[in-house]
């Protein structure tokens, strides 16, 4: 295991946000179905909807492998089109960048229960199938495999729920990649504050009489109190403090927070995609990883918090891993960090060189 140290990482951080941004290819939208998708929990749907987004062209050796495929995953509550702005594809997808797509063959999911693939709020409600982790795993590398005819991937990188998935995807099928990237991630089991804010926010909804067992008219009121759970633990309290200096700039902050979450979010949606992370644990199976793993986590990420030294515990267990742990700066933003692509893309580029075959 390798770890930089926080004066390096720093410094490279801020030597490459000074660059310009180069305007990326536009990406391509998709739909799939995937077939008679059965969850661990032995429910099935005859018919499972996955959205995704691609930029660039799929390549293969000649022998049927794919060789320059980028599966991209996304966080709890989120979709393929946070990696499509300035902060995130306006650094990396474009010409000479990490993952130029004139190079690369990038493909971005929306993960089961999310986006604009099935959910909850599609119709079932909260008759939904209880998804886990490996199911949106599992529903991802079908949608790989059986829609978009990738056969190997050139990388997985995966923030936060997506870095936990990251993961999921090493243990689960170790040869189908030659690099792995979780951020803003641990791999250990949901428990402590982490698991304590997520059972809260749960029972908020659950809570609610307006919930009704999932078969509301109207978005619960305890969706509200879900989402301030979800501002507080995911924020950078510098940033916030640089963006709401005074009383009526944080107040007023807050009302536009909730005012655009609760208008975009479902409760349904939000409770299921938390529910999901209930049984993620790959401390089990670190050993099985057999890709070059790099681990990037972000010192005031209150959700990942580096004081605890889960991430260095677990990357030593990782035969080719690397641990990351990007100090606190005017430029970091928390758990949110992982979306800023401009602070970290150097180690990404490391990780492409260290793992080229």
């Amino acid at each position: 295991m390798k770890t930089l140290s926080p004066a390096c990482v720093l410094a490279l951080g801020v030597a490459l946000s000074a660059g310009a941004q180069i305007v990326p290819p536009a990406p391509v939208a998709g739909d799939a179905v995937v077939h008679d998708f059965r969850f661990a929990s032995g429910e099935m749907l005859p018919e499972l909807k996955l959205h995704y987004v691609t930029l660039g062209r799929k390549l293969d050796d000649g022998k049927g492998r794919t060789t320059n495929a980028v599966l991209v995953l996304h966080g709890t509550g989120g979709s393929s089109a946070q990696f499509l702005g300035p902060s995130f594809a306006g650094v990396l997808f474009g010409p000479g960048q990490p993952l130029d797509a004139s190079r690369y063959f990038i493909v971005i999911p929306d993960g089961v229960g999310h986006g604009a693939s099935s959910k909850p709020s599609d119709g079932l409600k909260a008759r939904f199938p209880r998804y886990t982790y490996d199911d949106m795993v599992k529903a991802q590398y079908r949608l790989l495999t059986e829609s978009l005819g990738v056969s190997h991937l050139r990388l997985v990188i995966g923030t936060s729920m997506g870095g936990m998935h990251t993961w999921v995807w090493g243990e689960t099928y170790p040869d189908f990649m030659d690099a792995l990237m979780p951020l803003a991630s641990l791999p250990v089991a949901i428990a402590g504050r982490n698991r304590m804010w997520r059972k809260m926010a749960m029972d908020l909804i659950r809570d609610d009489p307006d919930w009704k067992g999932g078969d509301y008219a109207t978005q619960p009121r305890g969706l509200k109190g879900a989402l301030a759970l979800m501002l507080v633990i995911s924020g950078s309290p510098l940033q916030w403090m640089r963006q709401a200096p005074d009383p009526a700039t944080a107040d007023a902050a807050v009302e536009t927070y909730m005012k655009e979450r609760f208008a975009r979010t479902d409760a349904n949606d939000l409770l299921f995609a938390l529910d999901a992370s209930r049984d993620y644990d790959p401390s089990l199976r670190l050993e099985k990883i057999q890709a070059p793993l790099l681990a990037l986590n972000f010192a005031d990420d209150a959700i990942n918090p580096p004081e605890l030294g889960l991430l260095e515990k677990g990357v030593a267990r990782v035969k080719n891993g690397q641990v990351v742990v990007f100090p606190l700066s005017e430029k970091t933003r928390g758990h949110q960090t992982h979306t800023w692509a401009d602070l970290w893309k150097t180690y990404l580029t490391e990780l492409l060189l260290r793992s080229k075959k």
